[in-house]
Formats: structure tokens, C-alpha cells, sequence
């Protein structure tokens, strides 16, 4: 219970937020701690650091660590953040955010909205490419040959063998 004699501004008291707790693409199992209608899509320590820090909460990024439960070890996925909750008498460092739980659906709230996320969704998909404006099916730029994907209506359908029986 050593803890408990160090101050609440000591780094060692702050919460701990892995991005897996407001991820929804986790489980209830797997870590997910706020409902899934209200989680994001494969959040990062640095989105919730952003998200704090503009909440006027002290956060710090350990981007050295990770969650237990994370099965992929990418870099994408490690790190975790540490978030001061309470001033030095106790009272909380923002009366909107008194509890981890708080700061948890504040941090899902805001992070779609954040310009990082906004950016992300203009561009296309690298499946989706296809050929730019103004040149035609065949045409070769640069050593790249660009072809026209066919509609979706005629794209190869995988071939269930079960039942060709």
C-alpha cells in the first residue's frame, strides 16, 4: 500500500489508458471497457494523449509498453497513457472528467473529430485506386500501368468446392 503515501500528482498515481479500452474492434475479453457503439476504430496512445491534453489533463505517452491482452505486437498498437485525474487535495483536475471512466468516453467522443482522423478518410482506398482523371485503361506513367478494375457486379466470386459436389 505504498501507493497510497505518494501524492496524487506523483506519475505513479496517474490512470493508466491503453489504447485497447476505447478500441472497437476488442472484445469485452480481449479489453474493450466502454460500450462498442461508442468505442473507435483502432485508436493510438498519441489520439488520446491529443484528446487529454486538449482537456486540459496532464498525460503523459509511455509508447515503451503494452497491454497484456494485445495479441499483435505491432508498433501500431503499443504504448499506453498516463492521465492525472485528481490535483493534490483530491478534488478533480477537471470537474467534467472526474473518473477514468469519463475521460474514457470523452477520449472515443473526440478522437474521430481530431484532424488526423479527418484526413484519413478523404483519401481512397489502396484497392480502389484505379486510373487516374484524364488517362485512358492501358496507359503507362512513369513505369506504372494503370488498369481499370472491373464493377463490382464482375469481380471473380470465389468458388465454394462443397458445393460444386
Amino acid at each position: 500500500m505504498a501507493y497510497l503515501t505518494k501524492s496524487y500528482v506523483d506519475p505513479a498515481r496517474f490512470i493508466c489508458i491503453y489504447p485497447a479500452y476505447i478500441n472497437n474492434k476488442k472484445t469485452i475479453a480481449e479489453g474493450r471497457r466502454i460500450p462498442i457503439e461508442k468505442a473507435v476504430q483502432n485508436p493510438t496512445c498519441s489520439e488520446i494523449a491529443d484528446v487529454c491534453r486538449a482537456n486540459k489533463l496532464n498525460a503523459i505517452v509511455e509508447a515503451d509498453k503494452m497491454y497484456t491482452r494485445e495479441c499483435n505486437r505491432d508498433a501500431q498498437f503499443r504504448g499506453r497513457v498516463r492521465v492525472q485525474l485528481k490535483n493534490e487535495d483530491g478534488s478533480p483536475c477537471v470537474d467534467k472528467l472526474p473518473s477514468r471512466k469519463a475521460v474514457l468516453l470523452r477520449a472515443a467522443e473526440e478522437i474521430p473529430k481530431l484532424k488526423t482522423r479527418t484526413q484519413k478518410t478523404g483519401g481512397s482506398d489502396h484497392l480502389n485506386i484505379g486510373v487516374p482523371a484524364g488517362l485512358a485503361t492501358g496507359t503507362e506513367l512513369s513505369g506504372v500501368l494503370f488498369v481499370r478494375p472491373p464493377p463490382p457486379d464482375q469481380r471473380h466470386v470465389s468458388w465454394n468446392l462443397c458445393s460444386l459436389q
